[in-house]
């Protein structure tokens, strides 16, 4: 297990003889905005960043806040992830203007206690559009960028930031849970749902790196759903989690660590970085398949 020292010395030594392309979701907090602006310090500027999100003025005083050089490209993508019509806009946009994608990082997400199925109007629960769906989508579809990247022998890897070693079994009778519906349990396979897309991924694609990590305890402004019940109770857990979580600043070393460590392949790390193999990783038969066929459907464009 690296220490946040090994981490951060081992992404300030990444100094690529091209200038990388990042696409991060969930760009404007936490994590996301963590990562982005760490990687953006130890190269100099010398990346282009997309950020993607929904807030237009976090995001652009974040943007002000990044190094600038002569090579540096900053962009922000207005972009509501739940719906899956926004992702193949945004997927058909970045297809059109750029030529490669180096990095693809997952971050958009937001987890709720209580309450029922939420739909988007495009049948899809809120739960599993955010924090599985949308990410499904826009890797398969950018997977040309990514491909073009390893073309030109350089760097190619998706991070997907969720819950790598905590997967429960898939409930490969019930996909999206729309026959019987928990929210806790849809916040845990959703979990199940990373690990298999991950790994399917990686074996239609070998030449690219699929990572799926659990950040930890890390406090996230996003992290709370909406709703006035979950918005009380966090009122009361904010407090622990300042005492127990890890600043996004810190974390962030540990993700980027994750990031740029695999070559290619399937890798599941832990709050550290930390390789855990398949630790809990689901076992039903034919999982993969079956997941990515359904998503491939799930997600089409209705």
């Amino acid at each position: 297990m690296p220490t946040f020292l090994e981490s951060r010395d081992a992404n300030a030594a990444f100094n690529p003889s091209y200038v990388p392309v990042m696409v991060v979701t969930g760009a404007t907090a936490g994590i996301g905005q963590a990562m982005l602006e760490a990687l953006a310090k130890h190269l100099k500027g010398r990346i282009h960043i997309v950020l993607v999100g929904r807030n237009r003025a976090a995001a652009e005083a974040i943007i002000a806040g990044l190094p600038p050089s002569p090579e540096s490209k900053y962009e922000f993508i207005e972009c509501d992830v739940l719906l899956m019509k926004n992702v193949h806009a945004l997927a058909a946009d970045l297809l059109k203007r750029l030529p490669k994608i180096n990095f693809l990082v997952h971050c958009a997400g937001s987890l709720r206690f209580f309450g029922s199925r939420k739909e988007t109007e495009e049948g899809i629960d809120d739960m599993f559009a955010i924090r599985y769906y949308n990410r499904f989508a826009l890797t398969k579809d950018l997977l040309p960028l990514l491909q073009n990247a390893t073309a030109n022998k350089e760097a190619a890897s998706v991070l997907c930031v969720l819950g790598a070693g905590l997967a429960p079994e898939i409930d490969l009778e019930d996909l999206g849970l729309k026959k019987k519906y928990a929210v806790m349990k849809a916040a845990s396979q959703t979990v199940a749902y990373n690990d298999l897309m991950v790994a399917e991924f990686a074996r239609q694609n070998p030449d690219i790196a699929f990572t799926h990590v659990w950040p930890g305890f890390v406090f996230n402004g996003t992290m709370f759903g909406p709703g006035k019940l979950t918005t009380f109770l966090s009122f009361f857990f904010r407090p622990l989690l300042w005492a127990f979580a890890t600043p996004p600043e810190e974390n962030a070393e540990y993700m980027l660590f994750a990031l740029l460590s695999g070559e290619k392949g399937m890798y599941r790390r832990g709050r550290k970085g930390e390789d855990i193999g398949m630790k809990k990783f689901p076992q039903a038969k034919d999982a993969q398949r079956i997941l990515y066929e359904h998503s491939v459907a799930e997600t089409a464009s209705k």
